[in-house]
């Protein structure tokens, strides 16, 4: 594994899921591990379901989402040969996001992400994420993460009003 988090090479990401820069969000860190990337993280307690015992849905696909994102990043860096985080900056950001919820996930016990790419190209990139509790699987996606313009990341531009 590499000494240092894909996500912590990565300047800038306030994401609630994998930023290093959003202290309210899960701040997940991912590492490379042969072919596959791999997360542990420890779910807390105000994550759980309705049922106090299991893991929110919604915390399930966010994790997924992000490891699989911040591992389409590195792979691209990975592909130019590239440290990650090196200008210009590499964005990527989910087209689709498939989530097959196999079993409940306990809450209480550390939760491993293992994603692996089966495609990639100039501008998107195919990953397939599994989500283990202890070795059991509990839920299984297909990711699409696409690449965007650094122009994307432009944080002087304002969000639009709904």
């Amino acid at each position: 594994m590499s000494p240092i988090a894909i996500q912590d090479q990565i300047p800038d990401n306030r994401c609630y899921g994998c930023g290093p820069a959003n202290q309210d969000g899960l701040r997940i860190k991912s590492y490379w591990e042969g072919d596959e990337s791999i997360c542990t993280y420890r779910p807390e307690r105000h994550h759980s379901a309705g049922p106090p015992q299991f893991l929110n849905g919604g915390i399930i696909a966010t994790l997924i989402d992000c490891h699989s994102l911040c591992t389409a990043i590195a792979n691209a860096y990975r592909i130019e040969n590239r440290p990650i985080g090196s200008d210009p900056h590499i964005w990527c950001v989910t087209a689709n996001l498939n989530v097959t919820y196999l079993r409940p996930t306990p809450l209480g016990l550390p939760v491993t992400l293992r994603a692996r790419i089966t495609a990639s190209g100039p501008k998107k990139t195919l990953l397939q994420c599994s989500l283990y509790s202890n070795s059991d699987e509990c839920a299984r996606a297909e990711v699409v993460a696409v690449r965007v313009p650094n122009s994307w990341r432009n944080t002087q531009r304002q969000a639009p009003v709904f």
